[in-house]
């Protein structure tokens, strides 16, 4: 019976391995209850590397190329087994492929602002995306550490691992390459240059290397892109607050012309004109504060005169186009 069992196994003479799917890793080549071949041929493609496991231990990898498997070219798997060097008998281990190609394209993203540190505004709240590709590097890392015994590894498995690294060390490579925000929207290149140096590490130890990262987009929350909008449109650099103040002002006055217009009533006429003057008082007290000016008067006296020609506009006396240019003279006289 015995005999009959030794003489029915089939016996393998060629072990290779065709991607038949997009974004496999690792495929275990499907042994059944067949024994290898002893001078049996393995064949590994380019962009493929093959691993035999013997008893829990990984026993060789094997690179491109066709490999006559013997005990000269199995010498650690012949040490597990204890073979005799001269008996030439057939052997069962579990053989790995793996695709050493690069995975391309593959998504990374914040789903919710994430806070750095930044050296213009102290702290920003941002949104960054793009996409990075890798590729098998260490087949026995990658077995022992990810892989394990699966029939396969799909890059749709360790996706959200890769992803949550990639998450994880954005403000750490941010803050090491001292890089303002304002130039990381300038140079994104230096963004995705200074990430991918942050990356690489944590990739390795995965058996997994980083072959490039991109970054696609990076923005700022709304309510923060109309603070930094602000401050371009005025074209100052943000150190000096009372230019900043008197740009608010003005954005006031002319935000209360234009509500009278459209109906806004006596009530809003009266918070808009209570804020106006507000917004004045805040700006005469920065201006003498910071620049300890000798005509803190005159500059009370251009900021009610601006107050006034937004009472007319909103009268009818005067039209839009006017109290703009009017506005900008008054300005003028400010600065």
């Amino acid at each position: 019976m015995a005999l009959m069992d030794f003489i029915k196994k089939q016996f393998l003479d060629v072990i290779a391995w065709t991607e038949d799917e997009n974004g496999t890793l690792a495929w275990r080549y499907p042994m059944a209850d067949q024994e290898i071949q002893n001078g049996a041929v393995l064949v590994v493609r380019e962009s493929q590397l093959a691993l035999f496991v013997n008893e829990g231990q990984v026993a060789d990898v094997f690179g491109p190329g066709s490999h006559t498997l013997n005990t000269q070219t199995l010498p650690l798997l012949t040490n597990l087994q204890h073979w005799d060097k001269l008996l030439a008998s057939p052997f069962k281990s579990d053989v790995y492929f793996f695709s050493t190609r690069q995975q391309l394209d593959q998504k990374w993203g914040t789903p919710q602002a994430i806070t750095i540190r930044d050296a213009d505004f102290g702290a920003v709240r941002l949104r960054a995306f793009g996409n990075y590709s890798y590729r098998v590097a260490d087949a026995k890392l990658f077995h022992t550490e990810v892989s394990g015994t699966r029939d396969r590894y799909s890059t749709q498995d360790i996706e959200g691992q890769l992803r949550g690294l990639v998450l994880q060390n954005i403000s750490t490579a941010v803050a090491s390459s001292g890089i303002a925000f304002l130039d990381l929207a300038a140079n994104q290149g230096l963004f995705s240059q200074a990430l991918t140096q942050q990356l690489a590490p944590e990739f390795a130890k995965l058996g997994l290397r980083l072959e490039s990262l991109t970054l696609q987009n990076l923005s700022l929350p709304e309510d923060l892109q109309k603070v930094l909008d602000q401050k371009i449109g005025m074209g100052m650099v943000g150190q000096d607050m009372g230019q900043f103040l008197q740009y608010q002002t003005a954005q006031a006055m002319t935000q209360l012309a234009q509500g009278t217009a459209g109906g806004g009533g006596l009530a809003a006429d009266g918070m808009g004109l209570g804020a106006g003057m507000a917004m004045g008082q805040v700006l005469a007290q920065t201006l003498s504060a910071s620049h300890a000016q000798p005509n803190s008067a005159r500059t009370d006296e251009l900021l009610a005169t601006l107050e006034k020609l937004a009472q007319l506009t909103r009268q009818g006396v005067l039209t839009a186009e006017e109290f703009a240019a009017k506005k900008a003279e008054v300005l003028k006289k400010l600065g």
